[in-house]
């Protein structure tokens, strides 16, 4: 590596950037010193290997832990005080086993997915970066999903840890995505009033949103998300029409979950539930619900009513019915029956990186003759073990469910079998995406599924569950 470039270390000021992952810093310092990147590191004792992708190629969101010593060499080649990195990195200071304790030890470093260190990551925009530092090279920053909205250059920041190759969409030509985040500002302040805190809010309200969105294929009436839609792929999604909607949903239906993130939080429309409920007189929650005509209306969709009542299986639906119970005081001991924000593992709408590894291996149409062990990961097993072995003993209980008042039984039954259903749902889609992703054809899993392969195909992207670690 060449030492004289080096030599200048602590006269450049290099500062990070808000939120800035660790790697990415190392990254533009190494271009600030006009180094190859791979040569800066190799001044740290690496403890792992670097994150990469099934195709090989690294990951954009992998993240550095430093011990003392790497921290301090960090230090001095940032030309800043220790306490700057401190406060602008969220994984300066995280501890790993792998890395020594000792504070005279060398320079030692170790590797990490950035997402389970401090949430999700997302790339910078390198015009406001070359605008701060003067050089305009990639960043990746610590970023929730609400703050992706870059106003001032009019671009969607995507997600990094996806192996494609953008780092933003252009949303210039969509005005309500510059209305959005400044909605958003008060929809989190109101959030944090109330207790329920903005990530829990932005996660539920983008989950009925994604829901939406797999749906939206056989909506003829949904105009507004198609044209967005070939508006960020540069004009016409075209035969890509399939990758673009994996990669520009989250922009797509920003505006929307925002909306919904608004109404769930208004007061007005709880009441709204309970009144749909039969309030006092208890009722099977109508077609035509009051609250979810409302709901239509506030995201600019008078005809979605109905086709959000429908849906009894998804997030929405769940959160009334927490609602409901909370105002009748039948909801419990605390838990996500009697919490309207408890987002179920279930209702998660899968990831861009997970969707993309599933277009990806129908792609390439591979073989289904490898074994189940092999490909799929102990974990995720496990939790399919689990989900059934937890459904059969919520079935047993039920069966000493036969005594009481009718509507008290027929309530903890039916509550059991609903769980229960939700329960075996669950292990199924586990189990089918295990199966795509271990290498079978979606035609086969759909046959075995009793399913058109697009039908699967639309439940699996509406609820079903990737391993993005």
């Amino acid at each position: 590596m060449p030492e004289s470039r080096l030599s200048r270390a602590g006269v450049l000021r290099i500062a990070p950037l808000p939120q800035e992952t660790t790697a990415s810093l190392i990254g533009r310092v190494a271009a600030c010193y006009g180094l190859e990147t791979s040569s800066l590191r190799s001044i740290w004792k690496w403890r792992s290997q670097q994150p990469r992708h099934e195709s090989g190629a690294p990951r954009a969101d992998a993240d550095v832990l430093l011990n003392a010593g790497g921290r301090r060499l960090l230090v001095q080649l940032c030309g800043v005080e220790e306490g700057v990195l401190a406060r602008a990195l969220p994984s300066c200071g995280l501890e790993d086993a792998r890395l020594p304790a000792e504070e005279d030890e060398a320079p030692t470093a170790v590797w990490r997915v950035g997402g389970v260190l401090a949430g999700p990551v997302a790339f910078g925009c390198r015009l406001c970066t070359a605008r701060r530092t003067g050089a305009g090279v990639r960043a990746v920053r610590y970023m929730p999903l609400w703050s992706r909205v870059w106003i001032r250059h009019g671009r969607w920041l995507l997600d990094a840890d996806a192996d494609q190759p953008y780092e933003y969409l252009d949303v210039r030509n969509i005005p309500e995505m510059a209305a959005a985040p400044r909605r958003w500002a008060g929809v989190a302040r109101r959030a944090v009033r109330v207790g329920s805190g903005p990530e829990r809010v932005f996660a539920l309200a983008g989950a009925v949103v994604g829901r939406w969105w797999e749906q939206a294929l056989g909506w003829e009436r949904e105009t507004v998300w198609p044209r967005r839609l070939h508006q960020v792929a540069g004009g016409d999604a075209g035969p890509e029409f399939e990758w673009w909607r994996i990669v520009g949903r989250g922009a797509v239906v920003f505006p929307e979950g925002v909306a919904v993130a608004e109404a769930l939080l208004d007061p007005a429309m709880a009441e709204l539930v309970w009144v749909d409920s039969g309030a006092g007189r208890p009722q099977a929650l109508p077609a035509d619900g009051l609250f979810c005509r409302r709901l239509g209306e506030r995201v600019g969709r008078e005809w979605l009513g109905p086709l959000a009542a429908a849906d009894h299986g998804g997030p929405l639906i769940a959160w009334m019915s927490s609602v409901i119970r909370l105002r009748r005081g039948a909801g419990g001991p605390p838990g996500y029956d009697n919490d309207p924000w408890w987002l179920r593992r279930e209702h998660q709408p899968v990831t861009m990186a997970g969707q993309l590894r599933v277009l990806g291996k129908e792609k390439r149409a591979p073989g289904s003759g490898t074994m189940w062990r092999a490909v799929v990961p102990a974990e995720q097993r496990m939790r399919i073990g689990s989900l059934i072995g937890s459904a059969e003993e919520q079935l047993l209980q039920l069966r000493g469910v036969q005594s009481g008042p009718t509507a008290e039984v027929a309530r903890q039954v039916l509550q059991g079998l609903g769980h229960s259903a939700g329960l075996v749902e669950a292990a199924w889609k586990r189990t089918a995406v295990a199966a795509v992703n271990g290498g079978v054809p979606l035609e086969e899993v759909a046959r075995w599924a009793d399913m058109s392969p697009g039908t699967l195909k639309r439940m699996l992207s509406a609820g079903g569950e990737e391993d993005d670690g």
